[in-house]
């Protein structure tokens, strides 16, 4: 087995506002670690040559989308792939203007850092703090506060400082788990792969090693257990004749050959008697891993179904309250309006109850008064489901705790939730 599969894969976003030199970092991060082809490098040469810039300009190797947009196509969050012998990396770069935050939720749901980029000759900017609070919303477990362009301070220890406690007394309203600030250059590549030698005064670690090495082995949930049925295994082969096996992704907790477990929504109960995975059996299974588990009782289980542990089981109910973050441009949620509505592998079709308030996203003021939640609004609300769900809060499991909704008509996304 190549240690390349076994590679840790590290989910990270940038956030931050127009110009804060998210694309130059992204292509600084790529270049610097050696993971763009050399006609790549030779093609963004050429265009900066043509275009009367000094040296390369790297934000070239991701902007190369917004040719794309001049042409009409419409890109929500551009995902960039890349290596190092350490760790695999996915970056979901999502805009920086205000009229995207649906593209800011959508690619943070499932990062494990956030990069927030701060222009060190304005500081902490009303962007940075929206970004800031959909961080904290979507429970991103660590943040990075790249302090960028410090080339354009002369590298100044106290503006530096300065940006770091003005984020901090801000940020300390916030549920934020795990902050961390580093003074870069994306431009110049200070402290982005290689330590810079203009910030002495900085004694942290580089953006790359903070990457390479940041603990996201606990970030997944591992007390609550919980595996929602994708796809039933049966092969209807001689070899396997008597072969029923329940596919999916672990969303929670660890599962072991022989632990007493319970199907919802039967409550009939039974115990592991096998784990298989592409690579073989396993003894046991963590999140996110992708396994079929195999029950000792013939039990009628299908997809949407979820196994859990006896003594610990999510929330059954068909009423939801949940923060929506409301991405339709065509019309805003409708009171008593009908969605189907998606959580982990179940579909149902659910009614808005009720619009609670609207959330002012700068100030976190809650706006009772408005309940016309618009796209890119938040807003909290109550919906009530044709069938029951089997779901945890958002800040206990990530998966377990979110929804979608789509519209039945066009069947577009139109929102998406954490349940409260």
């Amino acid at each position: 087995m190549s240690k390349e599969l076994h590679t840790e894969l590290l989910r990270f976003t940038t956030a931050g506002s127009v110009d804060d030199g998210k694309s130059t970092l992204i292509g600084r991060l790529l270049y610097d670690s050696k993971s763009i082809f050399q006609d790549q490098y030779d093609d963004i040469e050429r265009i900066s040559a043509k275009r009367g810039e000094e040296g390369v300009n790297l934000a070239l190797l991701t902007d190369g989308l917004k040719a794309e947009r001049e042409q009409g196509i419409t890109i929500d969050v551009a995902y960039r792939y890349f290596s190092t012998p350490k760790r695999k990396f996915i970056i979901a770069d999502t805009p920086g203007h205000i009229q995207y935050t649906r593209n800011m939720v959508t690619g943070a749901s499932t990062a494990n850092v956030a990069l927030m980029l701060i222009d060190a000759r304005n500081g902490v900017v009303e962007q940075t703090r929206r970004h800031a609070i959909i961080a904290s919303f979507l429970q991103i477990p660590h943040v990075v506060v790249c302090v960028n362009k410090m080339d354009l301070v002369d590298y100044s220890e106290e503006v530096f400082t300065s940006i770091h406690d003005q984020f901090e007394a801000f940020a300390a309203k916030l549920d934020i788990k795990d902050f961390h600030f580093i003074p870069i250059s994306a431009l110049k590549g200070d402290n982005v792969v290689t330590r810079s030698e203009n910030t002495g005064w900085y004694e942290g670690p580089t953006l790359m090693y903070y990457l390479e090495n940041v603990h996201i082995a606990s970030d997944h949930n591992f007390i609550d257990c919980r595996f929602p049925v994708q796809h039933v295994i049966r092969p209807y082969n001689d070899d396997f004749h008597d072969y029923r096996g329940y596919a999916g992704r672990l969303a929670g907790g660890v599962f072991k050959v022989g632990d007493e477990v319970m199907v919802l929504p039967s409550g009939f109960t039974s115990k592991v008697a096998r784990i298989d995975t592409f690579d073989g059996e396993l003894e046991e299974a963590f999140p996110p891993m992708s396994i079929t588990i195999l029950l000792e009782d013939d039990i009628d289980v299908s997809r949407g179904d979820m196994i859990v542990r006896v003594s610990n089981s999510p929330r059954v109910t068909q009423d939801i309250d949940a923060m929506l973050c409301w991405f339709d441009n065509t019309k805003p949620i409708q009171p008593r309006g009908k969605y189907t509505i998606r959580h982990t592998t179940q579909e149902a079709r659910c009614i808005v109850k009720e619009v609670k308030y609207k959330l002012d996203i700068n100030s976190l003021h809650r706006n009772l008064g408005d309940t016309q939640l618009q796209m890119n609004d938040m807003g909290r609300v109550v919906l009530r489901i044709t069938k029951p769900l089997f779901v945890d809060s958002y800040r206990q499991n990530r998966i377990t705790g979110s929804i979608i909704l789509v519209d039945e008509g066009t069947n577009n996304t139109v929102a998406a939730g954490m349940i409260i």
